[in-house]
Formats: C-alpha cells, structure tokens, sequence
C-alpha cells in the first residue's frame, strides 16, 4: 500500500531543486558577482587561517577526522547494521546505505561535469583533491546528518534527546562548511553547493521512503 506524500515534503524538495539548479548554473558559467563574492571570502578567511595557526590545526582535526566524508559514512553503516541487529529493519538499512552511495555517485559526478578549480595560495594551510564544486565534505556531512536526524525522530525520540541531536547536527554541517573555507580548500559557494545538494538527496530519500518504504517496514 502507497502511503500519501505530505505537501510540505513535495514543496521542499521542488525548492532545493531549483536552488541547487541555481547555484549549478552560477558556478558553470562563472557568474562575476558570485566569484567576486567567492574571492573576497577566501582571501579574508585564508589571511586569518594563516595568522591564526592553533585554530586553524584545529579546525584540520575536525575537518580531517571528526566531519570528514569517511567518518560520515561510517557512521551511517554502524547505524545501518544497529537496524539490522537491533529492529530487523533490513528495508530501512538499505534504504540508508544506497542514499549514502547515491550522495557520493551524484558528487563526484557534479564535481566531474563543473570541474571547478579549488583556490591555489602562495602559503597554503591545508590541499585536497579533486575538483571544488560542491564540497565532498559538506555534502556528505549535510546528507549523513539529515538523513539520521530524520530517523531519530521517526523512532519517537524527542525532548531533549531530540534537542541534543539537532545541536550536534547543526554544529557538524555548518562547522565542515567553515573548516573548508578557513582551510583555503573551497570556495563558499562549493560549502552553499554541497548544503544544498546534501539537502535534496535527503529530501529525495525521504520521499522515496515515504512513498515505497512504510509498508515494507516491519510494525
């Protein structure tokens, strides 16, 4: 049995749709004011990054090994298997690790087709790989943390459970987005691009999972 999709949901995803269109096409034709934008952030960021040198080893930890896309997803499959073991949720386990590895396959294949440079410095802080647009951190950290927000509080949690994982979700995505600035590795608009296509993928999923998955679900 298909299970009604909210209008909400339907209206979330149709806006970071065209927001995500938006900024993709800005960032392929190389609008002026949104580069302008861009190098004005980095140049200011990265004069702080290099004067600043404790908090920028800091903020490499964080970025390196606390909100970096691998502990993201790791966590997710350590949730996936607690599912499985814990509930017997095979469906919703599933669900969980394919949205992950279709977050990734739709990064790398945004990344590819706008083939953004990264900034370059005389005196870099920090290097990454690949291309800049979005940023692979962000996106994954955006996706991973929606996706299992969503699920804590389909599980019933609130109060101030609810509250605390909000707080350590909300410090995770917009703190990567900081880190790879102040890191000189991103552009903002890659950090914009990878909050808004992590957004969609777990707007996407939620509707998938709610047209599809509920009855599949075990009561």
């Amino acid at each position: 049995m298909h299970h009604q999709i909210p209008r909400t949901a339907l209206l979330t995803t149709t806006v970071l749709t065209l927001s995500s269109a938006l900024l993709l096409t800005l960032v392929a034709v190389e609008w002026g004011p949104l580069f302008a934008l861009d190098d004005d952030i980095a140049r200011t960021t990265h004069r702080w990054a290099v004067r600043e040198r404790g908090l920028t080893q800091v903020f490499r930890v964080l970025t390196d090994w606390v909100w970096d896309p691998m502990t993201m997803r790791l966590l997710c499959a350590g949730v996936a298997l607690w599912l499985v073991w814990r509930t017997a949720a095979w469906w919703t386990a599933l669900w969980l690790v394919l949205t992950c590895a279709v977050a990734a396959v739709v990064q790398q294949a945004v990344k590819a087709a706008v083939a953004r440079p990264r900034p370059v410095w005389p005196d870099p802080v920090d290097s990454a790989r690949y291309a800049a647009f979005p940023s692979g951190h962000v996106m994954t950290a955006t996706v991973a943390c929606g996706l299992l927000l969503w699920l804590i509080h389909r599980h019933g949690v609130r109060g101030a459970q609810w509250y605390g994982a909000v707080a350590v979700a909300v410090v995770s995505v917009v703190g990567v987005g900081v880190t790879r600035v102040w890191l000189g590795v991103h552009w903002f608009s890659d950090v914009l691009g990878g909050w808004l296509f992590g957004a969609l993928v777990v707007a996407c999923a939620v509707l998938v999972y709610e047209r599809y998955g509920r009855s599949r679900v075990r009561a």
